[in-house]
C-alpha cells in the first residue's frame, strides 16, 4: 500500500492516546476513519472536528472490547452499515502494575480479552476481504515490554509479547499477498494509559514519547511494508537485550529498572 488516500482505517482505542493520534494524522492524509472505543462522547466529539478539519468520513461505533463478543459485534456492525475497512489499527489495550496476586483475576480477564482476544478476532474477521483486495493491511500496536519479562507488569508485557509474535508470524504468512502485517512498538508513551497501569506512582521520571511521534514512526513503517518498528533509538537497544544475555540476567534486569522507575515494591 503506497498511501492511504481514499482508503477506510478502522481504529480501536480511538477516543485518547495513540490511537486518537492516528485518527487525526489519517484523517488529515485524507483517510476516511471507522473509530471505536468505550465512550461514545468522545468519539463523536472526535469525529465532528476531524470531518470539519479535513473534509473525510469518520463512523463512529461505541463498544468495549475487554467484553466476550464485543470484536464480533463491532464487525457485524460495521458490515451491516455498508463499510469496507482497508486497513485495520488494532491500538486498544490496558495495563496494571502491581504483584500478580495484588491484582484481581477478573482484571485480568478482561486485559486478555482486549489486548489479546479482540486483536486476535478482528484480524481474523477482516483480513479476507483485504486479501481478497491484495491491498491494506493491519496495525497492531505492541510494546518494547513485548521484548522483555517485566515483573510487576507480568500480565501486560505478556500480552504484547503475544501481539508481536502473533504479528510477526503472520506477516511471514502473508508477505507475499500486498497485504501488510505490522506491529508498532512503542516505549512509554505520553497518554493516559500510565495513569491507569501505575496509578500509584511518580511519572516524572519516565521518559515519554508523544502520541505523535509514534504514530509518525507506525504509519512510515507499515507504508514501507516492514513488519515491526520500535519507536525510539534507546527502547531499539533495548529490545536487542536477549540476543547478549541470560534469560535469568535479564529477569534481574527488567526487576531492576522496573523498581528504578516505579520504585520498590
Amino acid at each position: 500500500m503506497k498511501s492511504f488516500i481514499g482508503k477506510t482505517v478502522l481504529i480501536t482505542g480511538a477516543s485518547s492516546g495513540i490511537g486518537e493520534a492516528f485518527a487525526k494524522k489519517l484523517a488529515s492524509e485524507k483517510a476516511n476513519l471507522i473509530v471505536t472505543a468505550r465512550s461514545k462522547e468522545k468519539l463523536l466529539s472526535l469525529a465532528k472536528d476531524l470531518e470539519s478539519a479535513h473534509s473525510v468520513r469518520v463512523h463512529v461505533f461505541p463498544m468495549d472490547l475487554s467484553e466476550s463478543g464485543g470484536a464480533k459485534k463491532l464487525y457485524d456492525n460495521i458490515k451491516e452499515s455498508g463499510l469496507s475497512i482497508d486497513v485495520l489499527i488494532n491500538n486498544a489495550a490496558f495495563g496494571k502494575s502491581s504483584k500478580f496476586l495484588d491484582t484481581e483475576m477478573e482484571l485480568y480477564k478482561s486485559m486478555i480479552m482486549l489486548n489479546v482476544n479482540s486483536l486476535v478476532e478482528l484480524s481474523y474477521l477482516c483480513l479476507p476481504e483485504m486479501l481478497q483486495k491484495k491491498d491494506g493491511g493491519i496495525i497492531n500496536v505492541a510494546s518494547t515490554v513485548g521484548f522483555l519479562p517485566f515483573p510487576f507488569s507480568t500480565i501486560y508485557s505478556a500480552t504484547k509479547w503475544f501481539v508481536m509474535s502473533f504479528s510477526e508470524g503472520l506477516y511471514g504468512e502473508y508477505r507475499d499477498t500486498g497485504v501488510t502485517i505490522f506491529a508498532l512498538c512503542p516505549g512509554a508513551t505520553a497518554t493516559n494509559f500510565f495513569s491507569i497501569a501505575h496509578p500509584d506512582d511518580d511519572l516524572s521520571k519516565a521518559n515519554f514519547d508523544t502520541s505523535e511521534y509514534v504514530v509518525e514512526q507506525g504509519i512510515d513503517g507499515f507504508l514501507k511494508d516492514k513488519n515491526y518498528v520500535v519507536v525510539g533509538l534507546r527502547k531499539y537497544l533495548m529490545a536487542q537485550v536477549p540476543r547478549f544475555f541470560s534469560r535469568r540476567m535479564i529477569i534481574r534486569m527488567a526487576l531492576s529498572y522496573t523498581q528504578k522507575i516505579w520504585g520498590k515494591r
